[in-house]
C-alpha cells in the first residue's frame, strides 16, 4: 500500500472517530430532553427524542461499522486511536446510564397507570395474577361500583 492511501485510511478513520464523538454527544443531548419531555410529559418531544434516538443510534452502528472495517486495514493506526475510541466508548456508557434512567421512569409510569386502571376496572391486586391454565387473568371489563 503506497504511503498516500495509507495517509488516506488514517485521515478517515480519524474522521469517523470524530463523527463517532459528535453522534455520542448528539445522543447524551437528546437522552437529556427526553428525561425533561418525561418530567414534563409532553408527548410531542418524548416522541421527537425517540424519533431523534432511533437516528442517531443507526449513525453510530454504520459509523463503528467503518471504523472496524478500517482498523481491519490499518491495525497500527487503529491502535494509536485508542484514546479517541476511549471517549467515544465512556460517553457511550454514560448514554447507557442516562437510558436506563430514562427506562426506570417509563416502568415506573406505567406500573402506576396499570396499577389506576385496576382500581377503576375494580380489578386491583388481580391484574397479574394466573389462573389454572398458567395464563395471565387481566380482564378489562369495567364493572359497576355503585348503583343509585
Amino acid at each position: 500500500m503506497n504511503r498516500q492511501l495509507q495517509h488516506e485510511l488514517d485521515d478517515v478513520l480519524g474522521a469517523v472517530l470524530g463523527d463517532m464523538q459528535q453522534a455520542v454527544d448528539r445522543l447524551a443531548q437528546v437522552l437529556e430532553a427526553e428525561r425533561t419531555a418525561l418530567d414534563s410529559r409532553d408527548f410531542d418531544a418524548l416522541d421527537q427524542a425517540g424519533t431523534r434516538k432511533q437516528a442517531i443510534m443507526l449513525q453510530l452502528e454504520q459509523l463503528d461499522a467503518e471504523r472496524q472495517q478500517l482498523a481491519c486495514e490499518r491495525p497500527a493506526v487503529a491502535a494509536a486511536s485508542t484514546p479517541a475510541w476511549s471517549k467515544v466508548v465512556q460517553k457511550l456508557q454514560y448514554c447507557h446510564l442516562l437510558n436506563q434512567r430514562n427506562g426506570s421512569v417509563v416502568s415506573q409510569r406505567l406500573g402506576q397507570t396499570r396499577r389506576a386502571l385496576a382500581v377503576l376496572t375494580g380489578h386491583a391486586g388481580e391484574s397479574e395474577l394466573y389462573g389454572r391454565s398458567g395464563e395471565l387473568r387481566a380482564s378489562l371489563r369495567s364493572q359497576v361500583l355503585a348503583a343509585v
